[in-house]
């Protein structure tokens, strides 16, 4: 028995970091999109990007998931396109927010999401987050003032209040994930596919109006290989990629083991925002992203031990 069992546990760690390095690399594609988003928009081209963006990688998820999708019944397909509306709100304060911030803010900032979705929970359930969790989430919040102060303290630029409501709204997002029954039961990828279609839906409408900035016909017309490249990343690597990685693993590790690694973000985005934009976030900035990094990790760890006792 021993002779069989130990090919068996050698081999397993090396199965886990097979796992973990996409997932991993998926951390990363996440914390460089808001490098890439900032490269490629402008004020008056937010709503084209956003067009561009998902309509390429729409037909994909239509056609890998088209059995599924006709699978799906009216409340799931309500559910879903009702998940989209908040989606697209979340795309477009997080698009704007990058093109007023650093990408280091910007990516630091976001990942308050992992603080402020236990805290709803526990308002809307009224039970009290452990002691860990609120002493965490207050060493965030410190970070994010720090963060959002370049030489001194002055007021937080409009990217950054852009970036803590989609940090809100991301929380928005998941308790109404958790809470629409109709979707509860429905398959991962077609509810995706139909969140994404509601989201584009809803630039496309936006995009019509006059005065919301130029065409995503335009946009794609003056494009540049650099611009077509940065969309391109955003399409594929951080949205294709990225879903079906997570599909993936969660099929042969743990929610919590993948839910670790993604919480990897915003280091890498402020790794990219620093090497490859020059951030430069200055002594009380440094001190802020430590805390912030520091503070939902602590949380996100205290948060898993609460619900796991």
């Amino acid at each position: 028995m021993s002779s069989i069992a130990a090919p068996v546990s050698l081999d397993a760690p090396r199965r886990a970091w097979l796992t973990d390095l996409p997932v991993l690399l998926v951390a990363v594609v996440w914390g460089a999109s808001y490098l890439a988003a900032k490269g490629i928009t402008t004020t008056h081209t937010v709503i084209a990007v956003l067009v561009l963006r998902f309509a390429v990688v729409l037909p994909v998820l239509v056609a890998a998931g088209w059995s599924r999708l006709r699978a799906l019944g009216a409340a799931q397909w309500r559910g879903a396109a009702t998940l989209g509306l908040i989606l697209g709100g979340i795309f477009l304060l997080e698009t704007y927010g990058v093109v007023h911030t650093s990408a280091t803010n910007a990516g630091l900032i976001i990942s308050l999401t992992m603080i402020f979705t236990p805290l709803a929970e526990a308002a809307v359930t009224r039970v009290r987050p452990p002691r860990a969790f609120l002493a965490a989430a207050a060493l965030s919040v410190a970070g994010v003032v720090l963060l959002t102060q370049s030489g001194g303290f002055t007021t937080p630029s409009l990217g950054d209040l852009l970036m803590l409501l989609a940090a809100l709204a991301r929380t928005v997002h998941v308790l109404a994930m958790s809470r629409i029954k109709a979707v509860r039961s429905a398959d991962s990828l077609s509810l995706t596919t139909v969140q994404l279609g509601s989201a584009v839906a809803v630039f496309a409408v936006i995009a019509a109006f006059p005065g919301t900035g130029a065409s995503p016909w335009a946009v794609a017309l003056d494009f540049g290989p650099r611009e077509w490249a940065g969309l391109l990343f955003l399409s594929v690597f951080c949205t294709l990629f990225a879903f079906f990685v997570q599909m993936w693993a969660v099929r042969r590790t743990s929610p919590s083991r993948v839910s670790l690694l993604l919480g990897t973000e915003p280091l890498w985005a402020a790794a990219a925002g620093i090497a490859v934009a020059g951030d430069r976030p200055g002594v009380l900035g440094l001190a802020g992203a430590v805390l912030v990094l520091a503070g939902t990790t602590w949380g996100r760890r205290a948060a898993d031990g609460a619900t796991t006792g």
